[in-house]
């Protein structure tokens, strides 16, 4: 099959329209594709399973939801490159309902929710972290509670996607102290036990294309991408930041950046000293990018501050509270509600340590444990045996002296 026949002329048409062609989208294909661990041959069954809304008319329908966030996660998917090519799929996906993106207000958008999830069979994109605070009622849209918003959509989803870090554990949101109670999605579900499958996509903000990836995982196979501990997907989360660097090499030959503004930091040098969490951060970043591709944090120029982490069921475990100070080598150190750096640890423990040694050394004086060492010499012997050379001529003894 050549590339000319992969695209319906109805689905050509339609992305012609929107300023997208056809080597654009066969190239947002590949990058899917690779997203979800296919080759390049299974572009053309990308294409195919994109063409659902322009073929047959039956879309793909996708409900997202916007809870307590700053819509950086909507932001990254609709202010990408001209043309975006992943705002163009989630129309032929049917995003039935957005409150950021949707033409419709009020009543009538409401209702197109409310009849795509008795309808079933949809996708659920939750992007922002829930509020369980005041009763769930720390954030209220259309005149509901946000947590019974989240729990009745999800009921009856096929799946929900966590997009973006608030959504997959609390985010910022949740960020000591968190007076509202924001907590991530997956973690709220199992706390009413509801029981959809939920895959998390951390960072801040969400790419759009791991978005697409996975709907399209699931458009293809009829299931879900395969999942670490986190609920991540594997196939975009399963190495670390630092396996793909474009700055390892400098790691390799122990060339760091120290300070900012620095030679080193001009010759594009490892940023591991000023911060940089890419290390124990898992995300493909460097292989996919953002803006089209066009690029991303380490990139031009900033540390990664480890957005992609997350631990979506223990409280937290956010990404902000883990990693901050974004700018300095240690993560923060959590002791119930006690929050540190490593570095104030072994200060306040080496300072324990000598108030400690000294202590215990002068408690042995006290008890007569430790003997009061050899008798000084009054005069030095030499001095004695030689006194017109005696270099301390005055410790010497005169006639008469005692």
């Amino acid at each position: 099959m050549t590339t000319h026949e992969v695209t319906a002329p109805a689905l050509t048409n339609m992305l012609e329209a929107r300023g997208v062609t056809r080597r654009q989208f066969l190239k947002f294909c590949g990058v899917v594709a690779a997203s979800i661990g296919l080759t390049e041959a299974a572009i053309p069954d990308i294409a195919r399973a994109l063409e659902i809304g322009a073929t047959s008319g039956k879309l793909a329908p996708v409900i997202w939801l916007e809870q307590s966030s700053c819509t950086g996660c909507t932001e990254s998917l609709a202010q990408v490159g001209s043309p975006d090519v992943a705002t163009v799929v989630l129309e032929l996906l049917s995003l039935n309902y957005s409150e950021t993106l949707s033409a419709g207000a009020g009543h009538s958008v409401e209702q197109a929710k409310e009849d795509t999830i008795n309808a079933g069979g949809y996708i659920l994109l939750i992007e922002g972290a829930v509020m369980e605070g005041w009763d769930g009622n720390a954030l209220r849209i259309a005149e509901e509670k946000g947590t019974d918003i989240v729990a009745h959509a999800a009921q009856n989803a096929v799946a929900v996607v966590a997009t973006g870090s608030c959504a997959v554990d609390g985010g910022f949101c949740a960020a000591k102290p968190n007076p509202a109670g924001a907590v991530g999605v997956q973690a709220f579900l199992k706390s009413r036990g509801i029981n959809t499958p939920v895959v998390n996509l951390p960072a801040c903000p969400v790419n759009p294309e791991w978005i697409i990836s996975v709907v399209v995982d699931y458009l293809l196979l009829g299931k879900l991408p395969d999942l670490d501990k986190y609920g991540r997907p594997v196939l975009i989360f399963g190495q670390t930041i630092h396996d793909n660097c474009p700055r390892r090499g400098h790691f390799e030959n122990g060339e760091f950046v120290y300070r900012f503004g620095s030679e080193e930091e001009a010759k594009g040098y490892c940023l591991y000293p000023v911060g940089c969490k890419g290390p124990q951060t898992y995300s493909n970043c460097p292989i996919v990018r953002w803006n089209d591709g066009a690029s991303w944090c380490v990139e031009y120029g900033a540390p990664c501050a480890g957005c992609s982490c997350a631990n979506p069921l223990k409280a937290g475990g956010n990404w902000v509270d883990v990693n901050a100070p974004f700018q300095k080598r240690h993560r923060v150190v959590k002791i119930g509600s006690w929050i540190t750096q490593p570095s104030t640890i072994g200060a306040i423990v080496g300072g324990f340590m000598v108030v400690a040694l000294t202590a215990h050394g002068f408690g042995m004086k006290l008890a007569g444990r430790v003997p009061s060492g050899a008798e000084f010499e009054k005069a030095r012997a030499w001095d004695v045996k030689h006194p017109d050379k005696a270099l301390f001529p005055k410790t010497l003894k005169k006639d008469g002296d005692e």
